[in-house]
């Protein structure tokens, strides 16, 4: 079982910038690929980015791909969403999730709301125009 925990969500203005954290515990954390999912009021869940367990591959969605920036710091079981540019249409809940990942999968195949074991409860961005 892993439980993850968000912080950082925050009332911010268009343009500007937010960083979430994401804390893990309970089981080894380089054990897992990390994800940051996203959504929105009516509409459904999302991928943003994910990144495998030694930080150096990533993935990100077309639509903040240059403006965020997800990372991770396995001292800490933690894992970073840097957010930049910020638009109204970014307004969410933002999620972090974790799928095991004894395979090794690449990320480009694990970034779908199916493809996740565990999800934290979500922090709240809102992006005012």
């Amino acid at each position: 079982q892993v439980q993850l925990v968000e912080s950082g969500g925050d009332l911010v203005q268009a343009g500007g910038s937010l960083r979430l954290s994401c804390v893990a515990s309970g089981r080894t954390f380089s054990r897992y690929l990390m994800a940051w999912f996203r959504q929105a009021p009516g509409k459904e869940r999302e991928f943003v980015a994910n990144v495998n367990w030694s930080g150096g591959r990533k993935y990100y969605a077309d639509s903040v791909k240059g403006r965020f920036t997800i990372s991770r710091d396995n001292t800490k079981s933690t894992v970073y969403l840097q957010m930049s540019s910020l638009k109204p249409e970014g307004t969410a809940a933002y999620y972090c999730a974790a799928k095991l990942d004894n395979s090794r999968v690449a990320p480009i195949f694990a970034a779908t709301v199916r493809d996740m074991d565990y999800w934290g409860k979500g922090t709240l961005v809102t992006v005012s125009s």
